[in-house]
């Protein structure tokens, strides 16, 4: 496995000092130019690390390196050269153009107040031709579809020029057509060299993409691995307490409800 981008060691996470943790002793790591899913139940504190990855949540103690650096040592410039997040989805209160939206990314890279230069601009276009979607350039952010918001703001994303892309449930709301297409995309980035962390409770999705699973219980690290390590029947039964069971078809791996 290659080396890490990022790495949690014994973090703890409280929402204040009255509130139950919601995270606990949470050690892992994140192989450069590989795709790791953090996967598990709704409630389980996987949008909570990403935010933590971000730096917008400070963790209650324990340690995040992302980039052999202190991730407290880096301000909130530095941080947005560094890695980039894809939300599940986003109210956009104007009415950008679609290139106007995407170039949003590029403000960790230009003095406060500066407006998107040439350089920009070829970025960001890039950026639309990465995930196929330069076409839509100047069409209205708001005459989309799920499916092409949700390519947008992975190209916003890629217009940060980040080492590191996170992204929160990228398929939650896409149909089977668009969830492929995304899927393809995002494999399409880690051959690249763009590292990927993201979560997912689709079971499909973990196995279309993943390198890496850290399975998430409780607020904690219930496993971390391979997916031919840690995404098997016996895990994930132990997980959800339901008969399931991960097969091979044609060669690749589909879970099976029992």
């Amino acid at each position: 496995m290659s080396k890490p981008l990022v790495v949690f060691e014994q973090v703890a996470f409280r929402y204040d000092h009255r509130s139950p943790a919601v995270l606990s002793e949470i050690n892992f790591h994140v192989p450069d130019q590989q795709v790791s899913v953090l996967f598990g139940p709704n409630g389980c504190g996987k949008t909570t690390l990403l935010y933590l990855t971000l730096g917008w949540l400070k963790a209650e103690r324990g340690t995040i390196q992302i980039s052999g650096q202190m991730l407290n040592r880096l301000n909130r410039r530095e941080r947005g050269r560094l890695m980039a997040l894809v939300p599940q989805s986003e109210t956009i209160p104007f009415e950008y153009s679609v290139l106007e939206y995407v170039l949003l990314g590029r403000a960790p890279h230009l003095p406060s107040l500066a407006e998107p230069g040439e350089i920009d601009l070829e970025i960001a276009g890039h950026a639309l031709e990465r995930v196929g979607i330069e076409r839509l350039a100047h069409s209205s952010m708001r005459a989309l579809s799920g499916g092409e918001r949700q390519l947008i703001l992975i190209a916003r994303a890629l217009t940060q020029q980040p080492r590191l892309l996170l992204l929160d449930e990228p398929t939650a709301h896409l149909d089977l057509q668009n969830t492929y297409r995304l899927v393809e995309v995002l494999r399409e980035l880690k051959r690249q060299g763009i590292t990927i962390l993201m979560t997912s409770h689709d079971p499909q999705v973990v196995l279309a993409l993943a390198d890496q699973v850290i399975i998430l219980r409780d607020g904690k690290v219930f496993r971390q691995g391979t997916l031919e390590e840690v995404f098997t029947s016996e895990v994930l039964q132990a997980l959800y307490a339901i008969p399931v069971r991960v097969t091979a078809v044609d060669g690749k791996k589909t879970l099976q409800w029992l």
